[in-house]
């Protein structure tokens, strides 16, 4: 299967894959400040366990950081 993940190609040898077990993968043990949206579309949290990812599918993960 083929991700695009943060405009960068990525091949997963897994036919089909949560995106939680994506997120683990992606950002291990990162839970809050989180947000994904895939084909442009935002995934709440509570979904991410029953959302299915198929090839190519575009995933936008974005993490808050502090700064001043």
């Amino acid at each position: 299967m083929e991700l695009t993940i943060n405009h960068q190609q990525k091949f997963f040898k897994e036919a089909a894959v949560s995106l939680a077990e994506l997120m683990q993968w992606e950002a291990p043990g990162k839970s809050k400040g989180i947000a994904v949206a895939v084909n442009n579309q935002v995934v709440p949290k509570t979904q991410w366990a029953s959302t299915v990812l198929q090839d190519s599918d575009s995933i936008l993960i974005i993490t808050a950081t502090q700064g001043g």
